[in-house]
């Protein structure tokens, strides 16, 4: 799940974690999709599960860990070991260095990548305040330009990343150079209209995070 909560992406609502995974079971994934006509009815997959249809349909998969580092870099060990065709078709990122250390801890041969978007813990994804109170607002902006700063000074190399996805906002050939320099690719996300996504392609020489490659989907702020 890519949310705290199911109300997003099934049928149900609450905290993902006040659920049992029968609980989920019941839940349909296909309920607020755009294409859910044709999905009706589709369950939520175990980690197993989804490694192995991405396996059987030969894709590449960003194993996208929001937070508890230790519990998240022992189950994906235990996939690796299970399906080692991983190694070659995968990633593991994170916005939190943390993730990735105790990854690169748990095994040195996962490629691992850090997500980032400057000015994160000071406002939402749409660009407004996260705290009413001024003073509470400006210290996280010192503490985004902070994290900034370790993300490209420090952080990416003592987590020894090989890619580093960043907010499409922030991407230009110049900010490319820097990584490739540094022998990091860079991932935009997410890319969803055809204009954006030959940008990509043509211009930046660089991969990118969408949700649709076969049409173009609501813009992602």
């Amino acid at each position: 799940m890519h949310d705290s909560t199911v109300d997003r992406t099934t049928n149900g609502t609450g905290p993902l974690s006040h659920l049992t995974y029968t609980d989920i079971l019941k839940l349909d994934a296909a309920a607020k999709h755009r294409l859910w006509n044709i999905y009706h009815g589709e369950k939520v997959p175990t980690l197993e599960e989804a490694i192995e249809e991405s396996l059987r349909n030969q894709l590449t998969i960003y194993f996208d860990v929001k937070g508890h580092a230790d519990e998240a870099a022992a189950a994906l060990k235990k996939m690796y070991q299970k399906y080692p065709t991983l190694y070659n078709s995968s990633i593991v990122c994170s916005f939190e260095p943390k993730v990735i250390y105790k990854m690169r801890q748990a095994d040195p041969s996962v490629v691992t990548a850090l997500t980032h978007r400057p000015w994160s813990l000071s406002h939402l994804g749409d660009g407004t305040p996260r705290f009413n109170s001024l003073s509470k607002h400006y210290w996280f902006m010192l503490l985004d330009v902070l994290l900034d700063w370790s993300h490209h000074s420090l952080l990416w190399n003592l987590c020894g990343v090989s890619a580093f996805i960043m907010q499409k906002n922030y991407i230009s050939p110049e900010y490319v150079r820097f990584w490739e320099s540094r022998g990091v690719e860079v991932v935009g996300w997410t890319i969803n209209n055809l204009a954006e996504k030959e940008y990509y392609q043509n211009v930046l020489g660089c991969g990118y995070i969408t949700d649709s490659l076969l049409e173009d989907c609501e813009p992602h702020y």
